[in-house]
């Protein structure tokens, strides 16, 4: 009876597999750059993104919050500039059925395919910004702004599961002058 109990206990842990879910509990866009949509008055926001293969990872900023963060001019000693994760500032991951480009996040008309498979939001954090000046080296006048986004202390959710990072390193986003 123990042996059979035994062959019993081992074959369900056996067939207790995965059912296929996504699952995941990091991601990494490194090496990836940061993209932007042209800036739509009539909605407000400003999308910043990285995509890699099927995945997206989105910055969505009302303009209030994006000209916090986004102004021409060094931080230096005075640290970066902050804004709280929050409706006016989201940050989505999201993995689609198929390659994302940015034709898939710029749309006006939303596009059919691919389509979002799983995604999770920002439910908390802070997203800073450190900038620092792009000068000519013929003339030393600033032509560009170069913003170092992180992320520090998010956390992203579903409705099945979450995880967090103490900091994630965005990226540098250049602004031309």
């Amino acid at each position: 009876m123990r042996k059979l109990f035994s062959i019993l206990s081992i074959l369900v842990l056996l067939t207790s597999c995965d059912d296929g879910d996504i699952t995941l509990e990091s991601f990494n866009f490194e090496g990836q750059t940061i993209l932007d949509c042209d800036a739509n008055d009539l909605l407000e926001e400003n999308l910043l993104f990285k995509t890699k293969n099927d995945e997206l990872l989105l910055i969505n900023l009302l303009n209030t919050s994006y000209n916090t963060l986004f102004i021409p001019e060094e931080t230096g000693d005075a640290g970066p500039r902050t804004v709280p994760i929050n409706s006016n500032s989201q940050v989505i991951y999201r993995k689609y059925t198929g390659t994302v480009s940015r034709s898939t996040v710029c749309s006006t008309i939303p596009v059919s395919s691919p389509t979002v498979a799983k995604e999770w939001i920002a439910t908390g954090g802070t997203i800073s910004v450190e900038t620092n000046e792009v000068r000519d080296p013929n003339t030393n006048e600033v032509i560009a702004h170069i913003h170092n986004i992180t992320f520090t202390n998010v956390n992203f959710s579903s409705s099945d599961n979450s995880f967090s990072f103490s900091s994630y390193i965005f990226g540098d986003y250049r602004i031309d002058i």
